[in-house]
């Protein structure tokens, strides 16, 4: 399903969250310009690499540990890739930004990415493989949306066999059914070299839902 809008008003203008959208889209314009030997160590260099990020752990070297923890966030594998995930967070970004203010927004945002990404180390601690993209972080941001928004709609595409059709849905249907496919997924992985990071996928929505309500009181959207 492809979220198109959802229903509930803001009080705020989104600056963070649509310069969060500006930077991600300003680092993959960047990484189009790159020839594919400097792509692949910019990837190496900045990517979250499980391996690696535990050795920096152990060495002490937390340069090379924390870095890519963040930096990761604001990478991407393709045109598919950067596309779904800012048009989520296009969507549901806006209502948690107004929700928490704009700095605690940010630090959320951010707060997602890197539990994101140490749930997936967690799971494939001995990869080598980089991880990149603001997926988990966009998670963290629909788990929060759903706790703070339980009564909004989302207008979304829906493909039925090989026709699209538009509907709108409960917010808690549409994320409900995203959460439970990335969870099959996720279990479906285990054990199975892949290239999506699904458990980092699962514990940013998990993130999300429990610790949004540290960051900002509890409201429904309007």
């Amino acid at each position: 399903m492809i979220p198109l809008k959802d229903s509930p008003t803001t009080g705020r203008f989104p600056f963070v969250n649509l310069t969060l959208i500006l930077i991600n889209i300003l680092v993959f314009l960047r990484q189009l310009t790159l020839a594919n030997n400097e792509l692949h160590g910019f990837i190496f260099s900045y990517g979250l690499i499980p391996a690696e990020l535990i050795s920096g752990f152990l060495e002490g070297n937390l340069a090379i540990a924390l870095t890519p923890l963040f930096a990761y966030q604001f990478m991407h594998g393709g045109w598919l890739h950067i596309g779904s995930n800012m048009l989520y967070l296009w969507v549901f970004g806006d209502n948690i930004e107004d929700r928490l203010g704009h700095l605690k927004y940010l630090l959320f945002y951010l707060l997602m990415g890197v539990i994101s990404g140490l749930a997936q180390v967690a799971f494939e601690p001995g990869s080598n493989i980089p991880i990149i993209g603001a997926s988990g972080a966009v998670a963290g941001i629909l788990g929060a949306y759903l706790v703070s928004c339980p009564r909004a709609r989302v207008l979304a595409l829906i493909p039925i066999f090989i026709v699209f059709t538009v509907a709108e849905l409960p917010a808690v249907v549409f994320l409900g059914f995203w959460f439970l496919l990335q969870l099959f997924q996720g279990v479906a992985s285990i054990g199975v070299d892949v290239s999506i990071a699904w458990w980092a996928h699962i514990a940013g929505f998990i993130g999300g839902m429990t610790l949004v309500a540290i960051f900002g009181k509890r409201h429904n959207c309007n």
